[in-house]
């Protein structure tokens, strides 16, 4: 690879870093094995590594280029941070898409992009390696781009024609912290262009001979702990997003310390754990059933409990919803017993209509019967009606370990 190549490699894929929205879960199946094309995805979507940092680089993960026209505070690339700059040609991403391809480096591309010239011009600039991946080289493997708010409607579906999946950040928790940190954008523009991005992938759903567009549907992501938003805020604008816009994920990326930021950005990075719980508070929004509200309800100062993951939290806090009949109980509630994933709780119910569960029944459905035990009734198992909830808390809670002495 020319050395000058290279370097934009070195710049651009660092740069990409700190966009965590890669997962390619939902992609479609899509192979070249009948000898057309090239790439392939399977139904899982493609493999995943990490960095120790955690951040998923299992696809060419880079920018187009890390130069901006925007001064958002907390971002290393906007136009008047001191960092080295660089800019792809198309034709360069798509080669380097395609060989890292051939050498199995890679399954499938994730492309973003600093702001030049205009916002048009970018995404006019992102569509077009989308479109010779696609249209010039037959490339099937899987394609994530990031679109422009502010970029035409007509180019964002032209994106969407070639994309496996689309995203749009909407980069704070609030309009207020947006406002303040980034000046540039508008919340309103952000949450428009989804709408229109949730209206063209419903009416192709609807469609079975309409244009692919957006298979994987569209994503966003969100920056934790530089604007000073509780947890209790950040659900509530994820739920917000889930339900008005479709959303697939929502990603949290916790935000980190950048050279010469702004004196109001916070000196530290918030926990990563912190960035960990809300996910599993996402989770139990998507899959269990729970309200924004009701997994943060009486938390001290509207934070997820660090030292417990959010399920526990909740059924600690409501203990007179506990103990609950595994042989009786609906699917909504054994959800929200702690130690019971929704497969299990699935299992367990087709299991009960043919013999009544006991306790050696459930340990063999899920590896986490000791969680489980204390919420839980089974006719040879009846827990301690008083069990104090801070008592069941250190017993269940995960034991400490030792800081990294180099962490």
């Amino acid at each position: 690879m020319p050395s000058a190549l290279q370097s934009k490699l070195e710049i651009l894929a660092d740069a990409a870093k700190y966009d965590a929205s890669c997962a390619s879960s939902g992609a479609p199946k899509r192979d070249s094995r009948n000898g057309k094309g090239i790439g392939s995805t399977t139904g899982a979507g493609i493999c995943h590594s990490y960095t120790p940092d955690g951040r998923c680089v299992s696809l060419l993960k880079i920018l187009l280029t890390n130069s901006c026209i925007f001064d958002c505070a907390y971002c290393i690339n906007r136009r008047s941070s001191n960092v080295r700059r660089a800019r792809f040609t198309v034709e360069e991403v798509v080669m380097l898409t395609l060989e890292f391809y051939k050498r199995n480096y890679i399954e499938g591309l994730f492309l973003s992009s600093g702001i030049i010239r205009d916002a048009d011009y970018t995404m006019e600039q992102l569509v077009e390696v989308a479109r010779q991946l696609r249209d010039v080289h037959g490339f099937r493997g899987y394609i994530h781009l990031k679109a422009i708010p502010e970029a035409s409607q007509d180019l964002i579906a032209q994106a969407g024609r070639h994309a496996d999946r689309l995203s749009i950040n909407v980069e704070l928790p609030t309009e207020t912290g947006l406002k303040r940190y980034a000046p540039e954008k508008r919340t309103s523009t952000i949450r428009s262009t989804m709408a229109g991005l949730k209206l063209k992938i419903d009416a192709v759903k609807g469609e079975r001979k309409a244009p692919r567009f957006s298979p994987s549907g569209q994503s966003t992501q969100m920056i934790v702990g530089a604007d000073g938003a509780n947890d209790a805020a950040i659900l509530s604008t994820s739920a917000t997003l889930y339900a008005s816009y479709g959303l697939r994920r929502i990603y949290y990326s916790a935000f980190s310390p950048i050279p010469d930021s702004s004196k109001a950005l916070p000196l530290a990075a918030p926990p990563l754990q912190r960035e960990h719980r809300l996910y599993q508070a996402d989770w139990l929004m998507r899959y269990y059933g729970f309200e924004a509200s009701e997994i943060v309800q009486g938390s001290a100062d509207g934070m997820l409990d660090l030292g417990i993951d959010p399920k526990l939290a909740w059924a600690l806090r409501n203990r007179n919803r506990f103990p609950v009949d595994i042989n009786r109980a609906d699917r909504e509630l054994l959800l929200r017993v702690p130690g019971l994933g929704a497969r299990t709780v699935d299992w367990l119910i087709d299991a009960r209509r043919h013999r009544t569960l006991r306790m050696d029944d459930i340990a063999r459905l899920t590896g986490a019967v000791r969680r489980a035990r204390p919420f839980i009734i089974t006719p040879d198992h009846r827990p301690v009606a008083d069990s104090d909830s801070a008592l069941l808390r250190a017993r269940l809670a995960p034991k400490p370990v030792q800081m990294s002495l180099f962490g």
